[in-house]
């Protein structure tokens, strides 16, 4: 079976199960995107890795595992999402030590959280994109076809909450600056890359 390399395409809140987040992959040489459910608590470890300029006072779980892995010079070299059974994602992480390599089992939100942080590439089997890839934008022309399925009721396109960027639109750079600084030690990553994002865009 051929392998097909992904990429991250964003996080959204998901619209189907509450406080679950929806971690979008997109297909690197195709238009398929691969939603996969995920957690809060990953969802926000993801995000972080994501946001280089977020950092945690303390050290997240992945952070940990990955300086761990480094003091013992143990190298994750690439994830597969290998299997999908009722919904669920299962994959692998191919790792290196002295040469010798190792397969180890890990939840995908884990698999890709630490995937970042290794900068190791990600990728799943084409049956795999063929049974679960998406169209986030539908044809007109192509409407009836099965495998160009709306994702609109799966996750919010935008990737942001507009409520939110409203509020910090009203605000000056300095205060959030001041949001964020607070936001951050607070440890609430995923509002410190809403905060971020305004600041950017000024």
């Amino acid at each position: 079976m051929s392998l097909v390399r992904l990429n991250i395409k964003g996080i959204s809140y998901s619209q189907t199960q509450n406080g679950a987040y929806a971690l979008i992959l997109n297909e690197v040489d195709g238009d398929r995107k691969l939603p996969i459910v995920i957690g809060a608590f990953e969802a926000q470890s993801i995000a972080i890795a994501l946001e280089k300029e977020i950092r945690p006072p303390r050290p997240l779980t992945h952070d940990l595992f990955k300086n761990f892995a480094d003091r013992f010079d143990i190298v994750v070299k690439q994830v597969i999402i290998h299997k999908l059974v009722d919904g669920v994602f299962y994959s692998s992480l191919i790792c290196e030590r002295d040469k010798i390599e190792e397969i180890i089992d890990a939840r995908t939100s884990d698999a890709i959280a630490l995937a970042l942080r290794f900068k190791a590439p990600i990728f799943t089997y084409k049956n795999i994109l063929d049974k679960a890839g998406i169209y986030l934008k539908v044809d007109p022309t192509q409407e009836n076809d099965p495998d160009n399925i709306l994702v609109e009721d799966i996750i919010n396109e935008e990737f942001e909450l507009e409520d939110e960027q409203d509020d910090y639109f009203s605000k000056t750079t300095e205060e959030l600056h001041n949001l964020l600084d607070e936001a951050v030690t607070n440890e609430d990553y995923e509002k410190a890359a809403k905060i971020r994002d305004e600041i950017s865009k000024r």
